[in-house]
Order: C-alpha cells, then structure tokens, then sequence
C-alpha cells in the first residue's frame, strides 16, 4: 500500500475518533479526503509548492495534535509521518523532532541539562512560523513532558536511587529536597511551566517566553494524568501551592481574556477535583472565588467596576460547580463542619438560589404552579416582578428553561478551547447550569443515603420469627458504628441537608414554578422527592414537612380549589380532553404523585406529619373526584380563569420522544389509583405506625366535621332534605357561611360535602386491616376507630350527611369482621360480644333522648338493622353468643299496634336482600311514621333469617323468635304482615314437620302444624292482595310438600273442605263486576283478586296432575269432584275476566294430561272424565265463534259483559283439546267421528279467526303461538276415515285465503269494559292481522296432502280440489299488490309460492283427472278446468306496473318465473283438448293468451276497435264479413300516436309464441285434442296477428317516414316470421270458423264426385255446388297454409309499401325459403343503412317486413299452383 493510501485511512481514523467530541476535526478531515480523492496527484503537488489547498489538508493533522486526546494526537502524528514521506512537509524540522522523541525515550541518560536543551528546541521549533513545524513541535512537547512524568512514575516503583544520583532542590518555601535523576527533571520541567505561565524567568528551560495558553495546557495535560502521583511528592504540592495557584488567582483577577481564563478555570476544577484536600486553603480561596462569580449580577457589577466581568465567566464558574456529590461532601466536613472555617457550601447554596431567582421575568411563569408559594420567595411575587418588566402572557413567548433552547448546541463553554472568542451563549443557560447543579445536589444526598438506609433499615439481618419490614422507621445514626466511614458520611449529609434545606427548598419551590420544560420539570421535581426523602431517612422531621408542605401546595394549588368553587359548567359540550387538561392540571397531579410515591416510601416513619399529607391528598380528591363528578363523561372544557393555557413549550409542541415515566398515567384514574395505593399501605404498617396513621386520619376528619358542625346555628343538621342527603355532587358554596382550610384553601361550608374523606377513607384502612381490628389488641385499631366513628353518628351537630358516611363505614367492618374470626371459640365469644355492643349502640336509642326520632337518626337506626342482617346473613350460623342482644334490637323496633287495611302502607321493600352492594339510604325528611315503618321492614328482613335457621335455636330462644314473629305479624306493614305468616307457616312449621318423626314429640308438634294451617287458611281471602298470595301459595305447597303421606279420606277433605270452598270464596270476587264507566287500569282490587285466583288455578292443577293417579282418581267422589272441578274452569273462562282463562285452562289441561297415567282397571272413569271436558271445550268453542259473547243459556248474571278473549287464553284452550284428543287415542285407539271431527274444525277456524283479541301477535315471518297450536291440532287428526281429508284439506285451503280475504286491524279495544287490561292506543299504532306467515306455512302442505289423496275421488267429487285452486287463484291474480312475504327475512312472494303449488297440483290432477274418467262427473271435470283457467288467466294478465320499480336484473328474473306458467300450459295442452272440456274455456284461455301476447297500450285504441277481446264471435262469416271491412277501410284506422309498451315485452312474445304453438301441427301424438284445441284458438291467434298488420300498414301512411316504435317494427317481424314458419292442421282453419269447431276440428264434411280426377284433386271434399267465386276460398281454407290466404290483402299492402320497412338481423342458415327474404324487387331503392348480400356471410341474415310479406305471398301462391 502507498503512502497516499496511509494516509486516507489515518485521515478516515481521525475523522471517526473526533466525531463526538470535536466535530470540527472531523469536518475538517472529511473535507481533506474530498481533495484527496477528487485529484491525489494534485493534492501532493499543492503540499509540496504550499499551494491554495495545502491548507486544507494539513488543517485537521494540526487541529488533532492541537488536542489534549492522546488517542487523536497519535493519529495525527501518524498522519503528519505520512505527508512526511510524501514530501508535502518541510523535513529537517520534521526530522528533528522524531531523533528527539527518539533519543528521550530510548535512552535513559537523556536528562538534566540534556534533557533541558531538548525540551528547548522543541519550544524553539514550536515557535516556528510553517504551522505543521509548530503543530508537530507542540505534540512533540507534550508527549515528551508526558513521558518526564512517566519516568518519574516508573523511578518511584523502582528502589531507592543511590545517594549518588540524587540531587539537591530548593523547593519554594526555602527548604530543599533530594530527589532522583527523573523526579528532578520532572520537579524542574513542572516548576519552569508555573514559572513561564506566571512570565517569570525559568530555572531549567532557559526559555525566555513561553504563550500563557500553552503553559496552561501542559499544566493542564499533566495534572489530569498525574494527580495522584502529585499527592505522593511534597515538593510537587508546594509547587502547586507557591507558583500555581497564586498564578490562577492573579490571572482570575485580571482583565479576563476568553482563552486564557478558560484554561485557568479548567486547571482550577482540577485542583478543586483533586487537590481539595492537600490544597485546603487554597481550595476554600478558589470556591469563595467562584462563588463570588457566580454570585455577581451583570447590572451590578457594572456599577461597581470600571471592567466588569464577561457573562461567560459566570458560565465557567457554573460548568465548574456542577461537581459530583463527594466534592460537596468533603466541602462540608473540610469548611462547613469548623466552627472557624469559612461556610463555602452554606454560601454556594445561598448563590444558587440567588442565581436562579435574579431573573424571573426571564425564565417565566408556569401558571399550573402559580397556585403555591415557595419556602421563602412566593410565587406571587414572582409574577409582581414580570408585571413590572412588562413581561405579560408568558406562556407561548419562547421564555422559560428547556435543555434543547437553554443548552449549547456542540459542547460547553468550558472544552472550546480551539476558541480565541467566547462562543454565543444563550441567556438562560447560566440558569439552566444553576437548576442541573441544584437537582445534582439533592440526587446526591438520596444516591449516598438510599443504598445505606436499605442495607441498614430493609435488608439488615434477622431474627428468628421475625417478619419482613415493608415500611422500615428512619435511620437512627446513634445505632450505627461511629467508626465507619459510611456512618460518618451519613452524618455529613444530615448535617448538610439540616443546614441547607431552607434554600434549597426556597430554589426549587421557585424553579418549579417557572415556565420549565418537561425535561427539566422532571428534574427538578426529582430533586423535590430525593430531599424529602433523605430528610425522612435521616429523622430530620422539620425539612421533611417542609418539602411536604411545598409538594402539597403544589399538588393542588389553592388557586386552582378557589377556582372550582365558582366553577360553572358550560351548556354545550365542546372538547372530549381530560379533566386534568381542563384545569391545566396536568403538572400539579406530577408533584401529587411524587408527593404519594415520597409518602409510601417514608410510611413507616411519617408519626403525626401524615395529618399534613393527608391533608393534600383530602383535597387533591375533592379536585378529582367531588368536582370532576359533575363533569359530563363527554369531557368538557373548563372554564376556571387563568388555568387555561398549557405552561411549556412542550406542552404545545408534541413530542415524538417517549415521555418520562412520571408525566404519563396523569389523568384522574390513574391518581386515584396511586391515592388508593397510599392507604394500602397501611397493611405494611408497624403497630406503632398505623396508630400515627389511624389517629392523623381521624384527627383530619374530626376537624373537617367539627367546620362543618355549627351547634350554635339555628339550622340544624336536619334542615337538609333528601336530595342533599343522597346527592354527592351537591357541592355548590353557600355565599356568607364559607369558612377557609388553613392550607389547602378550600372554601367548607356547612353543607358543602355530602361526605368525608377521612371517614371515606378510614373505611378503606379498616377493611384493609380487618385482622389487625381481630387479633390485636384493641386499643390499637378497634378503639380508635369505632370510637371515632360512634362519635360523629353521636354526634346531633354534624351534617346528616356524615353522620350516615359514619354509620356506612362503620357497618362495613362490623359485617366484615365476623367472616374473619377464626374458629376459636374463646376470640369468636370476645370479638362477637365487641361488634353487637357496638351495633346496639347503634341501634337502640337511649330511653330518654328524644333526638332519636329525627329522620337522620332514623336513617342511622336502619342501617344498623341492615348491618345486623348482614351478619346473621353472612355469619349467623357462627354465633356463639349475643341473641339475647339482637332479638332485642329487632323488637326495639316493633310496635304493637296493627292497622287496618285501608290505614296499611305500600308494601314496596326498601332494601334488595339479593345485592350486595349496600343500599342507598332512605331520603331524610320523611315522617317519623313513615321511618318507623322502613325500621319494621329491614328488623323484619333479619327474623327471616333467624327463622331461616330456626331448628338451631333452643327452646328458650325459639320462644323468644316466636314472641318477636307474634310482634312483626301485628305491624301495619302487609310486606311484614304477610312474610311473618309465611315465616310462621313455611321455616317453623318445615322445622317442626322436621321434628314430628320423633314419636315422643309428635302430637304437640303435629298440633302446632294443624293451627298454623288453619289460621293460613283464613288468610287465603285476606282482604290483602299480598297477604292472600303468599297464603295460598304456603297452603298448596304443603299439601304438595306432605301430599303423599296423606291418607284418602285426608284428600277427600281437601278437595271438598278447602280447595273447592277456596275457589268458591275467591270466585264470588272475581264475578263482582265494577261500574262499566270505570275502567281497570293499574292495580285495582279486582284485578288483585284475579291475580289470586290464578294462582290458586296454577296450585290445583299442579296438585291434580301429581296426585291424581296415586290419590284422587281413587276418591269415591271423583267423578263428582272432577265434575265440579271442570264447571268450575268453564264458568272462569266463560263468566271471569279474561286475565283468568288462560290459567284456567291451563290448569284443566295439566287435569286430563294426568288422566293418561291412569291404570287399565279406571279407564271408565278416564271416559267420562275426558267426555265431560269434550261437552266443557264444545260451549267453550260455541262462545269463541260468536266472538266471544256469551248466550243467554250461559249468562249466569245480568251484569256480565263482553270480554274478549287473549291470544294466550285461546293457545290455551286449543292445549286443552289436543291433550284431550291424546287422552282418547291412548283410551280407544280409534279417531273421533267425521260429526265430531267436523265440530272440531269448526271450533278451530273459530279459534284461528277470532278477531276480538286485544294482545295479537306480529304473525309475517313466522306462525304466530295460537297458528301454530291450531295446525298442530288440526295436523293431529287421523286421515283413515272416508270424508276426513277433504274435509282438513278445505279448512286449511281456507287458511290459505285468510291474508288476502280476512286481515285486518284488531278492533279498539273499549277501555271503559271492565275485565279488559288493554291500554287503548290509536288505530295508527295498532298491529295488523294479516295471516302472512300461516298461508306461508300451509300452501305447501296442501300440495303435500293433494299428492297424497290425488287418487281418492272423493276430493275431486266434493269439490275439495277447487278450493285449493281458487285459493292458490287469489295471490297469483293480486301479484304484486299481494302483502309483503316478510318484515325481516327474504322469503319468495306469497304469489310465487301459491303459482308453484298451483303448477305442481294442475300437472299432477289433469293427468288424474283423465285417468279416473268417468268416475269424475262432467260437471266437477268442468268446475275443475274452469279454476284452473282461472288460475292462468290470474297469473298471465295480473297487473305487473309495480315490477317497473325493480331493476333489470329482478325485472327480468320476474319474467323468467313467469315462464313457468307457459311451460305449464304447452305440457297441460293435451289434456286441455279433452272432450269433457267445455269449449268456452278453451276460447277463454286463447283470448287470456291473445291479451297477454299485447306488447303496446294505445289510446286510441278504444275508438279504432282493435284491442277489443270481444271482437270474435263465433261465426266464421262475420268474423270474415268483418275482417274484409276493416281492410277496405285500412286508411281510417292509422294513427300517429306512439303507444305505450307494456312492461314485461318477453313475455308478452311468449304468450304470441304459444298461441302459435297451440294452432301448429308439430306433433302428433294426441291428434285429436290438438286438432279440437287449434281449431278454438286460431280465431284468437288469426285477429292477434290482423291486428298488429292492419295498424301497421294503416298508421305506416299516416307516419310517412316517421319512425314506428322499436316494439312496433319487432312485433311486426316476429309475426310475419311465425306467419311463414306455421303449419296448420288441415281443416283447422275451415272448422274454426264454422258453427261448431269441435265438431270439425278432425273431419269436415264431405260430398263425394263420380268424377275420379276431381276427387283425386280436391284432397279434402268440397260441395261442387258452390260459386266458383266461393269455391276456391273454401279449398284453400282446408290447407296448412289457410292463414295466409286469410291475410292475403294485408299481406299485398306490407309487400307493395314503398318506403323502408323494418328490417333485423338473424342467425343463419336462414329458414325456407329465406332465400329470397332479403331480395328485393328490381325498383326498391337500396338501403344504405343495411348491409348489402355480399356482405352478409354465413354468420348471419337480413330479413324485412316487406321480403318476408312476399315470402308468404309465394308460399301461398305454390299452395293455390300459381307458382
């Protein structure tokens, strides 16, 4: 490799080293490889002849020898040798300096004088003017003063030098020293620097001048490598102490020159950094020194000096302080710690915190912290001072300190040493210097102290047993060793953080509440945490609450609180931000969570402060929490004054760099999460701790209270009303009634909160410590707390409000702490007797302390009985002692009086047993009866669980239960009335039914059983809705319940002593009708006593249906009972109100279900029991098919009016016949009668179409219950029975009618009829009956059921068959104006189903028809065919305008199922052409082809006669007669008018197409029928094809070259082609146009010739008697091509029109004779717009209506031998 490449990769080395820490080398060198590379030999030309660029590329070598990097130096040697070998540099200087590194480092004997005079040269050579000379010369000069010192370290490793060798100094106090060969040369080099750097004369260089700057740097180089071995030499440190530093000072003091003092202050932070304690006064000279600088303001110095100093030097000195934290600890032990010595850290504290506040209207104001005050310099003052700068709106005007605005943008001031000038300094970066050394300070402290106090504190040693401390006390120094270094630290710094907090706290507080960038802010509140931190540490508790308090303050600044107060929320919503941004919350929420974090870790050792955090955090939650709960969760802007704008330019501006950790997680969730962290703490708490905790928290809550309490105000605590009470955002202030916190500022008035924080949050401690309130003594917890909270509950004075927050909180621990107790029953006896004492001191009021009956301690009273509930819910089973105590707080409540029904108050419980959560608290207010009786109803809940566990208790306490059962079962209350009977019936008498199977007690048990039923029984007709419910469900759940072990005469007096008489008694109330006038509406009495009579019909049809088999049926009565029991579900359904047929029935339906169990040897009274109900079902059905208004044979009263029946009712009724049904199949095996069956069917439509229902069902998508139940009925019946199926068959074809014939809107329900619970409602809303989802459901199934009896004659003969059809008739003829198949699915339209059931059954019965024959009479075949072309004439001409609406697509889908009925028709043709088929529908079925093959509406026609379907009659004369009129008057038919086009134009040529099919002879299989079935139609297809040709040639003369239609000219084609194509069957044309075409549709008559040639010419006879004129046409008319001898005149006007007549393309080959289609007549003109027959190859024809006229022309012409 050559020297050019050498020297690339040494200038690419040098670049990469010097990126970072000088980029100006490394640009530099980067711009020299540019010149290399572009012109290497140019470059080398330029270096030797010092051309323009040799400077360029000698710069970055200079510059990197110019450093003090030893790294970049050698590079730059390396470099310099290769442009040595180059030739580019002068080489005899350059060869010197290398003989001289040469000779000084590999030979030994080099020094002294010898070594003086190298050294000398090469300060000569340093002074040369070729720069890379001097560049070289100076390296050379440190690598060899380097190497000096080297010698001097490696001579001290050796052994001593012989006496010999050493040498004589005079150090500079006078004395002298010996020392070796190199310690000399070193002491002398060293000792001439500090000479020539001070302009002295040096005594070993013999160098008269040497730059100050250069000097310095060598001093500099040395002192950083050599520090230590300076410390081992006296005589090095007096060189230091009498040349150096007295050098520094002079050049301090002097005018200051910017590279010279930087070099200064450099060599003096060496000394401070290294030399501080050899160098004590020296040092403590330099740091007052710099303190000074630091300390003088730039006005100030001005006035004092002549030359004040620069701004920079302030800068120096403030990139010098910012020293590690073990400096500012021996400065504290050196200075600080004498009682002599001079305060140099007291004094740089006090500098610093001058420094950062001399400026503020520069650094700004953050107005999130505008709210606090700093320890000593508030921020209000600071915002005095910028308003007096006139420095207004701060925020947004680039002021304040951020490290990307406030820093340099390369490197500090002080490593610019390549500068002759200072460098631009931003203003505020002598500040930001001052907030990084401040916050480097207090990290310092916390860095040296935190790892000491968790050794000590958390992971120190421990005894056996002992438990891990999570939150240790302070550090206690008097226990640590006094002799160990980290003790006596730890004793420095808190000494230093005692003496020096005030202004550190004082700096901070203010460099907070500055306009700071998050960067900084973080910083900065990170030194906040780390002091308060280390004072708790080092049990300094005043500076510990003082950082606190300042936190506090900020955490929720009192501006910010004042400002809520009169905070108005807006009307209209505006921004979904935060409640944190809302208020420019977001910074203050840090120091909150700083502040909590701070709390945590020092928990253990806070003792009475936590009332101060408490405090704060109190009232960071009422900012939070209280108010942001009027907050809209739609997040709105606030608009509280001056907290609107964000504080930091980087708040404005987002940043894309990841925040810290403690900006995130700031919104109101994540703070309440760290607040509630707090107080979880408590569980690692000592004793000792969590008392100060638990007594700081309710020291703040009884001072809260007691603001809140006023005994002396007029108003008392019972002035609040409900709302107040229950309303936790009812914050707003009461102007003149406001008192003010001391610190928070927070505006208290009387009714200002709702609740209290420290009970709130007592709460939270408490259950967090449940087992330390068991298992701990109790004053340590259970005394303070409960006697606290029993207090404010006590306590008449305080707000209802938290007086209620007490009694909750207290609660919550008492029904917490029994689920914990542990099983030993001597702490169960201890802890159970403890919280009922405290519960009844709750509960039970003092005899004589009227205040109790004041609705708040009412209230206070009931949550005391809902807690005592709770525990016996929860914990009663565990109860050792104490029910003495809790009967006598449940019947502390109870009074003796009872009231009557009309006095009774609602029975609306208050309290759901079922949540668990606690419920709200009753409104105050109230009446003291009205909260006497809540207090009954909550006492009451607990007996229930006392009764619940009543078999437990012992005889003298279940006496007691029941002594307070007796006391509850007297209350007014009918809730309590009534769950005290079935406490009474149900849990005592379940327990004593429990104990009768001991025979030594059972008489006496069974004794008290039987009274408990009798009196239930009473209650069974309770006036009391309630009360009667519950008693009839006791009474019919023990019969169930002890049914079974009951003997029969026991049943028998049930049936006929109790169920019976019951429904009697309940029956006489439901049948007292009300005033008509008055309508039922809400819980009325009647309607009650409906409800109870339901509920006894669902009992005894439960009770029938599981003891029929095993005891009723068995009774001697039953038939007589289950006649009884029958009339009695008839007279319900018939004579109750219509809310009592539905259980009604449903009860007799359970009844008979149960007779199919019944036993072969009962089976007779299984008949006449399921008889009976047949006989109950048919007066039922009777009723429902009048519409359900009763006879006069079944009106029982005169009273009784019309009551609808409910769709449930009459699902009900159709059960009861189905299940009745099964009981007789299962019974008989055989099907009931066609009579009965008849009936049935008849009571099913009745049922099905009932139109007086008030409740009907959507019944579109789907079968709606009671269609549903009536099909399965109807679908239930045997089909074996002659008769049976056309008789379903007919009924459901009828179903299938029923949307189209019988839908309808149910009718208003009059609500002035009593009995109907019907809500009257507008027509508009009301539902439609439409039967959509039945006819849905049974058009299929009739095509089913036809397939499956289509061989049975009988559906054909009964007419069966043609109710099918005409049902299917109906929807296919409404089409589109049929209802909508569906509301929400996608099923195919009701016609479409009903046209694919009807094609399925006309394909399958016309064949069925033919093949039964005679079997069918005539007159049924005729009624047959005449549904079915009903059908097709239905389905082809229905009105199809709608389809218009569809697209394309669906269009033309519509057209293509409609297709199917053509296809239909073209199969079905044989069987149409039956003999037994009438002619008239024959003719009616062309002429339904003739009108569906229309492709124009014209509106003319009416008046031309053409679109007349009447027009053929009959005879063939007048049809012709007529047909020849209309063509001698063709011109007086035309028109101009245009025509509308039909919609469906497919199918309209389909139709056409059929018709030509029909009268076609293409097939030959059934002959006959074919012939009779062209020779009906051809009139119809014959005046079809006139029509269009006529109007054709009559409006072509009208129009002249006006253009016909697209329609017009296609139709006029189309006909013409299918003309051409057609082949008649001979003799059609003759016998349909004579008297009788059925008659000669297959043979003529014939008069036969003797003449043999005329016989054999004429293939069909003719009568030779005719004219000749006549004769001719009568033959012809017997030919296949007779139609177009009949269109022979129009035929002659379309061939000979002149113009262009309309002409299209088809397929090739072309048909015969398509030869000649396209050929034109020699005086046609050509058309130019038709391609010539040329061009048309075999792909394709032309055709047009003119060659197609002449086409049938010569056709006929061959036909008559013309041709």
């Amino acid at each position: 490799m050559s020297s050019l490449a050498f020297l690339v990769t040494e200038l690419q080395s040098l670049a990469s080293e010097s990126r970072r820490k000088h980029p100006e080398i490394r640009e530099a060198a980067e711009k020299s490889l540019a010149i290399l590379r572009s012109s290497p030999e140019q470059a080398i030309a330029s270096l030797a002849s010092d051309g323009a660029q040799s400077d360029d590329l000698l710069r970055p070598v200079f510059m990197g020898c110019a450093t003090k990097n030893a790294k970049v130096v050698a590079i730059s040697l390396g470099s310099l040798q290769r442009l040595i070998a180059l030739k580019a540099v002068p080489k005899a200087a350059l060869r010197i300096l290398q003989t001289l590194v040469s000779l000084i480092t590999n030979f030994p004997s080099v020094h002294g004088d010898l070594l003086g005079e190298a050294l000398l040269l090469c300060f000569k050579l340093q002074d040369s003017r070729i720069a890379v000379v001097s560049s070289t010369a100076a390296a050379t000069l440190r690598q060899l003063v380097m190497f000096v010192f080297d010698k001097m370290v490696d001579e001290d490793r050796r052994s001593p030098a012989p006496a010999d060798e050493l040498s004589e100094v005079t150090l500079p106090n006078g004395s002298t020293a010996s020392l070796g060969p190199y310690a000399t040369d070193a002491y002398s080099v060293f000792e001439d620097l500090c000479l020539l750097a001070n302009m002295e004369k040096p005594h070993f260089l013999l160098l008269e001048y040497l730059h100050k700057t250069f000097a310095l740097e060598l001093i500099e180089s040395v002192l950083t490598n050599y520090h230590d071995l300076f410390r081992q030499h006296s005589e090095l440190l007096l060189l230091l102490q009498h040349h150096l530093c007295p050098l520094l000072l002079k050049s301090l003091s002097e005018k200051a020159v910017f590279p010279l003092t930087l070099r200064c202050f450099r060599v003096v932070f060496l000394l401070l950094k290294k030399f501080s304690f050899e160098l004590k006064t020296e040092a403590e000279v330099f740091f007052m020194l710099l303190i000074k600088i630091v300390s003088e303001d730039l006005e100030s110095s001005t006035l004092d000096h002549a030359e004040a100093r620069p701004p920079w030097m302030r800068v120096l000195a403030m990139e010098i302080m910012r020293g590690d934290s073990e400096l500012i600890r021996n400065i504290w032990d050196r200075y600080d710690a004498r009682q002599s010595g001079a305060k140099v850290f007291t004094c740089l504290i006090s500098a610093l915190k001058r420094l950062v506040t001399e400026k503020p209207a520069l650094l700004g104001v953050c107005t999130q912290m505008s709210g606090a005050s700093g320890y000593g310099l508030d921020v209000g003052g600071v915002a005095g001072i910028v308003a007096t700068a006139a420095i207004v709106g701060m925020i947004g005007s680039g002021t304040g300190l951020s490290v990307q605005q406030s820093g340099l943008k390369l490197t500090m001031v002080i490593d610019q040493l390549d500068k002759a000038d200072s460098p631009s300094i931003p203003e505020t970066y002598i500040y930001l210097l001052a907030v990084q050394c401040i916050v480097s300070l207090c990290e310092g402290f916390a860095s040296f102290t935190g790892p000491i106090y968790t050794s000590v504190m958390v992971q120190r040693p421990r005894t056996a047993g002992e438990s891990i401390i999570h939150a240790p006390p302070a550090l206690d120094i008097s226990l640590l060793p006094p002799d160990e270094p980290a003790t006596i630290h730890v004793g420095i710094v808190r000494a230093m953080v005692e003496h020096g907090w005030p202004a550190l706290l004082a700096a901070l507080s203010f460099i907070i509440s500055t306009n700071l960038s998050d960067e900084l802010f973080v910083e900065v509140l990170s030194g906040y945490q780390a002091m308060a931190n280390v004072a708790g540490m080092l049990s300094l508790t005043t500076p510990r609450d003082a950082f606190f308090t300042s936190l506090s303050k900020f955490a929720v600044p009192s501006r910010v609180v004042s400002s809520l107060e009169s905070y108005i929320e807006p009307h209209t919503p505006r921004s979904s931000t935060s409640l944190t941004d809302n208020l420019g919350l977001t910074r203050n929420l840090v120091c909150l969570k700083v502040l909590i974090s701070s709390a945590l870790f020092l928990a253990g050792s806070l003792g009475e402060s936590w009332y101060s955090i408490l405090e704060a955090v109190q009232n960071a939650d009422y900012v939070l929490t209280l108010k942001g709960s009027q907050l809209p969760s739609s997040r709105r802007n606030s608009t509280v004054p001056g907290a609107a704008g964000t504080t930091s330019r980087s708040a404005k501006v987002p940043s894309q760099s990841p925040r810290h950790p403690l900006l995130v997680d700031t919104d109101p969730e994540s703070i309440q999460l760290a607040i509630q962290r707090l107080f979880e703490a408590s569980k690692n708490l000592e004793d000792s701790a969590f008392q100060d905790f638990v007594r700081a928290l309710c020291r703040l809550s009884s001072e809260m209270v007691g603001m809140q309490s006023d005994t002396n105000d007029g108003v008392t605590g019972e002035s609040e009303g409900p709302e107040e009470l229950l309303n936790p955002g009812g914050l707003s202030p009461r102007v003149g009634l406001a008192h003010r916190r001391r610190v928070s500022g927070i505006h208290l008035p009387r009714t200002l909160r709702s609740g209290d924080f420290g009970i709130e949050r007592l709460g939270v401690v408490a259950m967090l410590n449940i087992h330390r309130l068991i298992y701990r003594p109790p004053e340590i917890a259970w005394d303070p707390m409960s006697t606290h909270l029993l207090s404010i509950i006590s306590l008449v004075s305080a707000p209802p409000a938290i007086r209620v927050q007490a009694a909750r909180v207290l609660d919550e621990c008492l029904v917490v702490i029994p689920r914990n107790l542990s099983p030993n029953q001597e702490l169960q006896a201890k802890v159970q007797r403890r919280v009922l004492d405290v519960l009844a001191k709750q509960i039970i009021p003092p005899p004589t302390d009227g205040m109790y009956s004041t609705s708040t301690n009412l209230e206070l009273r009931r949550m005391g009985l809902e807690t005592l509930h709770l525990i016996l819910q929860a914990s009663g089973h565990t109860l050792v002692v104490g029910w003495e105590t809790i009967f006598e707080m449940l019947g502390s409540v109870c009074r003796p009086a009872m009231l009557t029904r009309a006095d009774s108050i609602d029975s609306v419980s208050t309290i759901s047993l079922q949540d668990t959560n606690r419920p709200k608290p009753l409104p105050l207010g109230y009446n003291n009866e009205r909260g006497h009786t809540a207090l009954v109803k909550i006492a009451f809940q607990s007996m229930k669980l006392v009764c619940d566990s009543v078999s437990t208790l012992s005889p003298e306490h279940l006496r007691l239960c029941i002594a307070t059962l007796g006391q509850f079962g007297r209350q007014a209350d009918t809730n309590v009335a009534l769950t005290a009977a079935e406490s009474l019936l149900w849990s005592v008498s379940d327990s004593i039914q429990a104990k009768r199977k001991d025979v030594q007690i059972e008489p006496s048990y069974s004794e008290l059983w039987m009274f408990l039923l009798l009196e239930m029984l009473g209650l069974c007709t309770d006036a009391r809705p309630e009360v009667r419910v519950g008693a009839i469900q006791t009474l019919f759940r023990a019969m169930q319940l002890y049914g079974a072990t009951l003997s029969l005469e026991t049943w028998n007096d049930c049936m006929w002593k109790i169920t019976f008489p019951l429904l009697d008694s309940i029956s006489v109330q439901t049948r007292c009708n009300p005033d008509p006038a008055v309508p039922l509406m809400g819980e009325t009495p009647e309607l009650a006593w409906d409800e109870s009579k339901s509920l006894s019909l669902q009992w005894i049809g439960t009770i029938i249906s599981e003891f029929l088999v095993s005891k009723i049926i068995r009774l001697q009565t039953f038939i007589d009972a289950w006649k009884i029991f029958v009339s009695h579900i008839k007279d319900t359904v018939l004579l109750d109100r219509r809310s009592l047929s539905m259980p009604a029935l449903q009860c007799l339906e359970k009844a008979v279900d149960s007779l199919s169990a019944v036993d072969g040897d009962l089976q007779p009274q299984v008949t006449e029991a399921w008889e009976y109900v047949w006989q109950a079902c048919n007066d039922i059905g009777t009723v429902i098919a009048q519409g359900g208004r009763l006879s006069l044979s079944l009106l029982r009263n005169s009273s009784a009016v019309h009551r609808p029946f409910t769709q449930d009712s009459l699902v009900a009724f159709t059960k009861v016949i189905r299940t009745t049904r099964r009981v007789s199949w299962q019974q008989a095996h055989t099907e009931w009668p066609l009579e009965r069956l008849t009936r049935l069917m008849e009571i099913l439509k009745g049922v099905m179409t009932y139109s007086s229902s008030p409740d009907y069902r959507p019944d579109i998508d789907g079968l709606t219950t009671l269609q549903a139940s009536v099909l399965e009925t109807a679908e239930s019946i045997e089909f074996t029975a002659p008769g049976v199926p056309s008789l379903v068959i007919r009924d459901l074809s009828q179903y299938v009618t029923l949307p189209f014939l019988a839908a309808f809107h149910p009718d208003q329900i009059d609500a002035s009829v009593p009995g109907t619970p019907v809500t009257p409602v507008p027509a508009s809303a009301r539902k439609q009956v439409t039967y959509i989802g039945l006819s849905k459901k049974v058009m299929p199934s009739l095509v089913e059921m036809y397939l499956r009896f289509r061989d049975h004659t009988e559906i054909y003969e009964d007419g069966t068959l043609e109710a099918v059809l005409s049902a299917y008739s109906i929807p296919m003829k409404l089409k589109y104006d049929c209802p909508s198949p569906s509301k929400y699915g996608k099923d195919p339209p009701l016609w479409k189903t009903a046209t694919t059931c009807f094609l399925r059954i006309v394909t399958e019965c016309t064949g069925n028809i033919s093949r039964l024959g005679q079997d069918i009479s005539d007159a049924r075949v005729e009624a047959i065919w005449r549904r079915i072309v009903e059908g097709f004439r239905g389905g082809i001409l229905a009105d199809c305008s709608a389809a218009e609406a569809l697209s394309l697509e669906e269009q033309e889908a519509e057209q293509n199922f409609d297709l199917a009925l053509i296809s239909s028709l073209e199969v079905d043709l044989p069987h149409l052409g039956n003999p037994r088929v009438p002619d008239y529908l024959i003719v009616q079925l062309a002429k339904v082809l003739h009108k569906g093959s229309q492709l124009l509406q014209v509106s003319s026609a009416a008046s031309s006669g053409l679109e007349d379907d009447d027009r053929i009659t009959d005879s063939a004369h007048t049809s012709l007669d007529s047909y020849e009129h209309q063509i001698s008057n063709i011109q007086s038919l035309g028109s101009t008018a245009m025509g509308s086009v039909v919609l469906r134009e497919r199918f309209s040529f389909w139709c056409l197409d059929l018709l030509f099919l029909i009268c076609s002879n293409v097939t030959s299989d059934h002959a006959e029928s074919r012939r009779r079935v062209a020779a009906l139609c051809l009139p119809s297809l014959l005046d079809r094809c006139r029509t269009a040709m006529v109007s054709y040639v009559a409006d072509e003369a009208l129009r002249g070259s006006l253009p016909f239609p697209r329609v017009r000219e296609d139709e006029l084609l189309h006909i013409l082609r299918k003309l051409l194509e057609l082949k008649l069957w001979p003799g059609t044309f003759w016998a349909a146009f004579s008297g009788t075409p059925t008659q000669y549709s297959s043979v003529q008559p014939r008069k036969y010739l003797d003449t043999q040639w005329y016989t054999s010419l004429i293939h069909v006879a003719v009568d030779p008697s005719l004219p000749a004129s006549a004769l001719l046409p009568d033959i012809v008319r017997r030919s296949s091509v007779a139609h177009l001898y009949h269109f022979y005149t129009i035929l002659c006007e379309l061939s000979s029109i002149p113009r262009q007549t309309p002409s299209a393309w088809i397929p090739s080959p072309p048909p015969t004779p398509a030869s000649s289609v396209h050929s034109r007549a020699p005086e046609d003109k050509p058309n130019p717009s038709a391609p010539s027959a040329n061009v048309i190859r075999s792909e394709v024809t032309v055709i047009d209506a003119r060659g197609l006229a002449r086409e049938c022309l010569r056709v006929l012409g061959k036909e008559l031998g013309a041709i």
